[in-house]
């Protein structure tokens, strides 16, 4: 389901921010109403989390925003996670070591059990890499070249082999979640057996409510509280004032607005941490070759009329990065290789010399796709107005059908807001998901929004195979160029992670990957 939202007006808020937007006229569309949900206070032994993103599954298959990460890593885990640091750490392996070029050694760490105190099996390890392979659209399958087969050795240890070196597959692993096997399916999972510290006692996947509760048999130390509810609240506003009452413990990817709001209040705090994720407006590359944007000259002209400055300080207060790349210069292989200009003028004059003075485009996006979303749709159409482009709104409610048209298999669009995380922390893996699209990929709108450069490919695809890492980064360096010079995005921008936690909230640790490990966090008493 969607919202057709055509001549959007600037948000009071917004126009107070910054003189620089211009135009008014336009009228605001209902805000979205959260899902109606339980209410009251969480009990001394239960930590309520209020999402922003609807959670409609407990694995990662198709969907991992990053809040996410907490909830469904808390039930099922991998044989590596990446830490704090941005380095994999051994979770259901004791061993995972490169032997050869093309084998990694792996064994299961002694004694591994689900919460049914099933074993875990050699054999779940590998149904769980052919599930993940088996789904269309899958977003852990843009992170690997290709598909590591496993090779029984005995009863708790494998080799994973691959055709090609994959030097990184220690971190890339971390992405799959492993299932007893025959329980895994070529889809998301909402509810049964994990190896983590909770188990699901409760899922309504429809609304987004989950109910996990401590697992008894977990193999490592227990977690710290009995029971965790999840909740979905898309609307901010309600989540901010869940929060101050009590009724929420933490809320995830708030905007400045909020934090504001709930900054030096009693019993409240906030948390942040450098953020790993790219949000842009990404342009539509499945335009044919007349079309306008099909254009680079085009694409970057219309880059001149977005004021980012104005957009990081005046809307989002300074609590993102504007992009130097075409990702996060945290991540570890990732350059500077421009900045995105503000000049109305020469955009103009560009869009004038192209003869594209009165061209016209559609944004889409889904709601809490980032913070202050729908403020920055609002304010990138006015400033697209005074350069002479008409720009229209399509807003989706989460669970709607947004990835059919992001497909293309649904209405046109040219600009996508979005947001890509990097779980990895490595430039490649997030190169290997938005920019190494093949043709082959394309047959199943696996690329990204169409972004297919073989050249660029060829050279994202050597990098994932070099072992020596100064020349990986070497060859990162020179594909990122070159991406730049193909202006994949109208503009982007690496927000930092944030949350808001009631103070009777500790141990949250939270990640450059806007995560945290769920059984670390303690409940000190104080409502």
């Amino acid at each position: 389901m969607t919202e057709q939202l055509f001549e959007r007006r600037l948000s009071r808020r917004s126009m107070l921010r910054s003189g620089l937007f211009l135009g008014a006229g336009l009228a605001l569309a209902p805000s979205i109403v959260s899902c109606a949900t339980p209410t009251g206070r969480p009990g001394p032994t239960t930590v309520s989390l209020g999402l922003n993103r609807a959670l409609n599954t407990l694995d990662n298959k198709l969907l991992q925003y990053d809040a996410a990460l907490t909830v469904q890593r808390a039930v099922r885990q991998a044989l590596t996670e990446i830490d704090a640091n941005l380095k994999p750490r051994l979770v259901l392996a004791d061993q995972f070591r490169l032997v050869e070029p093309t084998r990694w050694y792996v064994r299961l760490r002694q004694g591994i059990r689900y919460s049914d105190m099933s074993p875990v099996r050699v054999e779940d390890v590998a149904t769980a890499l052919s599930m993940y392979s088996q789904v269309d659209g899958s977003f852990v399958a843009t992170f690997f070249p290709e598909w590591p087969t496993v090779e029984k050795i005995d009863d708790t240890s494998f080799w994973l082999t691959t055709n090609r070196p994959i030097p990184v597959l220690d971190y890339l692993m971390s992405n799959i979640l492993i299932t007893p096997a025959a329980a895994n399916k070529p889809e998301d999972l909402s509810d049964g057996v994990g190896t983590g510290p909770f188990t699901v006692t409760q899922a309504d996947r429809g609304s987004g409510i989950y109910t996990l509760t401590r697992n008894e048999n977990y193999w490592a130390p227990k977690a710290n509280v009995e029971s965790v509810r999840v909740r979905f609240m898309p609307d901010e506003s309600s989540r901010v004032v869940a929060l101050r009452s009590g009724e929420l413990d933490v809320i995830d990817s708030i905007t400045p607005d909020s934090t504001d709001q709930i900054e030096g209040l009693s019993g409240v705090a906030v948390q942040q941490a450098d953020g790993v994720r790219l949000n842009q407006l990404f342009y539509n590359f499945r335009k044919p070759p007349n079309h306008p944007l099909a254009d680079p000259r085009v694409r970057r002209a219309l880059t001149y009329a977005i004021n980012g400055k104005a957009l990081v300080d005046d809307v989002l207060q300074g609590s993102v990065t504007a992009s130097q790349g075409v990702i996060p210069l945290s991540l570890a292989g990732a350059i500077e290789t421009g900045s995105y200009v503000y000049d109305p003028d020469r955009a103009k004059a560009e869009l004038k010399q192209l003869g594209q003075s009165a061209l016209k485009v559609k944004i889409i996006w889904e709601s809490g796709e980032f913070a202050a979303d729908t403020d920055i749709m609002e304010s990138v159409v006015q400033m697209l107005s005074a350069v002479g482009v008409n720009a229209t709104l399509q807003q989706f409610e989460p669970g709607g059908d947004i990835a059919k048209w992001r497909q293309g298999r649904a209405g046109d669009w040219d600009i996508l807001g979005n947001g890509f995380p990097s779980p990895t922390g490595l430039a490649l893996t997030i190169m290997q998901g938005m920019y190494a699209g093949t043709a082959k990929k394309e047959e199943t709108r696996d690329t990204y929004h169409g972004y297919l450069f073989p050249e660029i490919t060829a050279i994202i695809t050597q990098a994932s195979e070099e072992v020596d890492p100064a020349r990986r980064d070497a060859l990162l360096a020179d594909a990122q160029r070159r991406i730049w010079a193909t202006c994949p995005c109208l503009w982007s921008f690496v927000p930092k992670a944030t949350l808001g936690r009631r103070t009777r909230i500790d141990g949250i640790r939270l990640r450059p990957t806007n995560s945290y490990a769920l059984a670390a966090v303690t409940l000190n008493g104080a409502q």
